[in-house]
């Protein structure tokens, strides 16, 4: 690990030493500063917002913008109680979890499990909770600044899942261990590659859409679930969610899949809105136009 490397992760390791409740209320210091800047990230926040929840008007879109970036700052400042503690002690901040009969079921009928976990929440947290009752791999796209990947090792410590590339022996990695029984967890609301993927319906509106997720699903048999990691109110801690697949997920039609996946997204998020990861451009895409680039093409989600 290279030294800089090593001094941040000591330096999350120092800070993780403080309460959450403490760690939570400067991540909404961030989150409001953030506002007030209006920066790239909080307009195309307040776009999604304005496609999602159209039913609104301006005064309660306003006050759901400001409890979104409250809620994104305290994700950025919350990684250091987890990547700053061990796993074990990290996992004493969930407090209740709800649905596990569910992924106890999935396991023990041994045909392999998908976990969809959404930009939702605390999903680090819910990557230790998941590899604690069971082997994971996930797949990812490696970070742009290749010495942090040694970070992220590191700080995942001994409940670390293996960490399977989004490339072709990367998926071939994954149908095997599905193939074998095991759990693979996948971003299902990561956007896919100009030409990978299908338009949907996320919230009303077309998004473009992964077929990976569908596709395994569909070839394995594998059971597929939805999971995240609830914040709780003032730095309480967290509430793991598992919820399952709508029907159709592993439809041959790749429509009626992945609008079925976009629906299980959705689900999770209407259980914790604010939590969601918004300043994602989940609704561009490089032949049609960006409501993004020009606001007033946000128009109703419905």
């Amino acid at each position: 690990m290279r030294f800089d490397i090593y001094l941040l992760y000591l330096l999350l390791r120092l800070i993780g030493l403080l309460p959450l409740r403490v760690l939570h209320g400067v991540g909404a210091l961030l989150g409001r500063l953030s506002l007030r800047l209006n920066g790239k990230t909080v307009q195309n926040t307040a776009v999604n917002i304005r496609i999602t929840r159209p039913e609104l008007d301006e005064a309660a879109r306003a006050a759901l913008l400001r409890q979104v970036m409250i809620e994104s700052g305290k994700s950025i400042t919350e990684i250091a109680k987890i990547w700053g503690s061990d796993a074990e002690r990290a996992l004493d901040l969930v407090r209740e979890v709800r649905g596990e009969a569910l992924f106890d079921a999935a396991l023990a009928a041994g045909k392999g499990v998908i976990i969809a976990a959404p930009h939702l929440g605390c999903w680090e947290l819910l990557n230790y909770w998941l590899c604690r009752k069971t082997p994971m791999a996930i797949l990812y796209r490696p970070p742009r600044i290749a010495a942090v990947e040694g970070l992220l090792r590191k700080a995942r410590g001994a409940l670390a899942p293996e960490q399977v590339r989004a490339e072709g022996a990367g998926v071939r990695t994954l149908f095997k261990r599905l193939g074998a029984g095991g759990t693979v967890g996948i971003l299902p609301d990561q956007k896919p590659r100009e030409g990978e993927g299908q338009f949907a319906p996320f919230f009303g509106r077309e998004a473009l859409t992964m077929v990976l997720l569908p596709r395994l699903a569909a070839r394995t048999g594998a059971a597929v679930l939805f999971a995240f990691a609830e914040r709780l109110p003032r730095g309480e801690g967290f509430r793991i969610h598992l919820l399952p697949a709508p029907e159709g997920l592993a439809d041959a039609d790749q429509g009626v899949a992945c609008a079925a996946l976009n629906q299980g997204v959705q689900d999770c998020v209407e259980l914790a809105y604010a939590q969601y990861q918004w300043h994602y451009k989940r609704y561009s895409a490089n032949d049609r136009p960006s409501p993004y680039d020009d606001p007033g093409r946000a128009g109703g989600g419905r």
